[in-house]
């Protein structure tokens, strides 16, 4: 099918609803859409459970006019998510399925995509409900699965949207491209940082020993808290991980770096269950210093972009103020691990 916007119906009372209809139908032809509700919980891009006729549940997202303020790695955030799904897929991973993706053109001030729906609830919807030997297995699970994405190489490190300017034929460029496009963008956007601009720029060069082992550029995720992993209950009471979701803040890289993904479910290279599903499909993963210095510069960007983004996204309120105190403190404290590693390289 060629890859042309669906029509924007009429303005009416329901003009969303129309819209996703629109959409579906450009995208899977002449069916019949039965009811789309908004769904929350994102932060950027807009969704919709779009439920069809024939009984399938669709999602569709759509992101910010490609004219709204936005981070530099931030442009065609959809098409990362669609590719990454398309990647992930054949490993195993469970995934939506990408049915349609509309990037932003003169038809399209939007760029969407449609994806299969995966039934189930997130983990922190469930979290309540899980009992000690389900989160062991389901951080086993959540291992095996990340450790199979990672086996996905690219072409190139860094985002995979190369008119974005931020890949390399190198980790170390890539790396230091991703984290100054982010301090430009605090400059930008007037968000004062943690730390002298100047001191965070360098940290790239400083510790270049440490981010040139990184050889392959595999396929990093990079947001697999528990709002984007989707569960599902089994027949015996149990559960078991049904998918993972929003693969947006995809890159190719370091495939540690998808462990500060997870840091809302606690330090990942710390946790015995999830290291032992890594290890169950990657026994070479070690954690020598050189590995914990990257975490700490992952850390670092995750936490400079949480706060940077706050601006262009307009946050406010007490996220605002949470994300401002966290952000400052995250920055100082993976700081300080990396002085203190630096010293005990000099010991």
């Amino acid at each position: 099918m060629t890859a042309t916007a669906a029509p924007s119906p009429a303005p009416g009372p329901d003009h969303a609803h129309e819209l996703a209809a629109a959409r579906v139908r450009h995208a899977l032809g002449p069916v019949t859409v039965l009811r789309s509700t908004a769904l929350g919980g994102g932060l950027y891009n807009s969704a919709r459970l779009v439920e069809l006729a024939d009984g399938r549940n669709l999602i569709l997202k759509t992101a910010p006019p490609a004219t709204a303020p936005a981070l530099t790695h931030e442009q065609g955030l959809l098409g990362t998510e669609a590719l990454f799904h398309r990647l992930a897929a054949p490993t195993g991973a469970r995934v939506p399925t990408v049915l349609h993706h509309e990037p932003a053109g003169p038809r399209a001030p939007s760029e969407w995509l449609l994806l299969t729906y995966l039934d189930g609830t997130t983990w922190d919807t469930a979290r309540d409900r899980l009992t000690p030997a389900d989160h062991t297995a389901l951080r086993r699970s959540l291992g095996e699965s990340l450790a199979r994405v990672a086996t996905v190489t690219g072409p190139a490190h860094g985002y995979p949207r190369p008119a974005v300017g931020l890949t390399a034929p190198d980790w170390p460029a890539a790396f230091t491209a991703m984290l100054h496009a982010v301090l430009a963008d605090a400059a930008r956007f007037a968000v004062p940082l943690p730390a002298p601009a100047e001191l965070l720029a360098a940290l790239p060069g400083r510790f270049h020993d440490r981010l040139a082992p990184v050889r392959r550029p595999a396929l990093v995720h990079f947001d697999a808290w528990e709002g984007n992993l989707v569960l599902g209950p089994t027949a015996d009471g149990t559960w078991h991980l049904t998918g993972l979701i929003d693969g947006e803040r995809a890159f190719f890289g370091d495939p540690l770096a998808e462990l500060v993904g997870l840091d809302p479910l606690g330090t990942a290279e710390d946790d015995p269950d999830l290291m032992a599903g890594y290890r169950s499909v990657t026994p070479s993963l070690t954690l020598d210093t050189g590995a914990r210095a990257r975490l700490a510069l992952y850390r670092i960007y995750l936490a400079l972009i949480m706060r940077v983004e706050s601006a262009p996204r307009a946050y406010d309120g007490t996220f605002a103020t949470w994300l401002d105190t966290w952000s400052a403190e995250r920055v100082t404290r993976q700081l300080a691990v990396l002085d203190d590693l630096e010293a005990r390289d000099r010991a």
